[in-house]
């Protein structure tokens, strides 16, 4: 077994017990800044490198699954491409791998950062994409409301599909936090936490420490590897979602290049 300790960002609730919030600031000429209203508490968590048994991993046991499948779209610098070409491929890819009868993605984000003028440090806090309230707000924002509705009263998932481009992701690499070691219950180690962007509000989940959390991660991730990570489930008795997060990783070599990936985030449905 190998295991790395490095440190994870958890959240802290806000000092004069409001509820927490993100926001995205646009400053006139500056650009666009983060505001939040909590406080993030540093702890050091062991990290436990799982390449070689990748396949004891599971969606519906720990939240999270990876595989070895090479894209067929490589540029990934162009959005409209993205969207054309790569969304299509990873339509059939997450219908295969999970047995869905329908997936729509709704959002991407590509991590470039080879540009040392741009880099952008990826997401460094332990998160959950979208709360529950949020994943039913998702339906009925990207389904019309007849198709929102009937969906709704079947099984649905929100999965974000991950991997690296260009090169292995040994620096700032993703960890995921087993859903077997989480408290996911009300007043447990997750908290409902707005996300205000500047065209609308949406929520996501904080996480708290819990000293219980199993982390892992697989080191070096290649781009012809990614992840499944589950952000929600409406089926009982499964993983509910991942609590993840990028870290820095001890192991990272010096002169590793920059982190560059994708990430498709999902609504996925089953008849």
């Amino acid at each position: 077994m190998s295991t790395v300790t490095a440190t994870v960002n958890y959240f802290g609730p806000p000092a004069d017990g409001a509820k927490p919030y993100q926001a995205v600031v646009q400053e006139p000429g500056k650009g666009q800044r983060l505001e939040r209203n909590y406080a993030i508490e540093k702890h050091q968590v062991d990290i436990e490198n799982v390449r070689g048994r990748e396949g004891e991993f599971t969606l519906d046991k720990n939240g999270f699954q990876f595989y070895r499948r090479a894209a067929k779209h490589t540029d990934f610098t162009d959005d409209d491409k993205i969207r054309e070409e790569y969304y299509p491929e990873s339509e059939e890819l997450l219908k295969e791998l999970t047995g869905a009868s329908r997936v729509l993605f709704f959002d991407h984000n590509s991590d470039w950062r080879s540009d040392q003028s741009s880099v952008r440090q990826p997401a460094a806090m332990a998160h959950v994409d979208q709360s529950t309230g949020a994943a039913i707000t998702r339906v009925h924002r990207h389904l019309p409301p007849a198709d929102a509705d009937a969906v709704l009263r079947r099984r649905f998932q929100i999965i974000n599909l991950w991997r690296p481009i260009r090169h292995a992701a040994l620096d700032w690499p993703l960890a995921f936090c087993d859903f077997r070691s989480v408290n996911a219950e009300e007043g447990g180690d997750v908290v409902p936490t707005e996300l205000r962007n500047t065209t609308y509000v949406g929520e996501t989940m904080s996480v708290k420490y819990n000293p219980e959390h199993k982390w892992k991660y697989v080191r070096g991730m290649e781009p012809d590897e990614f992840v499944l990570i589950k952000c929600y489930d409406s089926k009982d008795g499964v993983a509910k979602f991942t609590p993840h997060t990028s870290f820095e990783d001890p192991s990272t070599p010096p002169d590793a290049p920059l982190r560059e990936s994708i990430e498709l985030r999902a609504l996925v449905f089953y008849d």
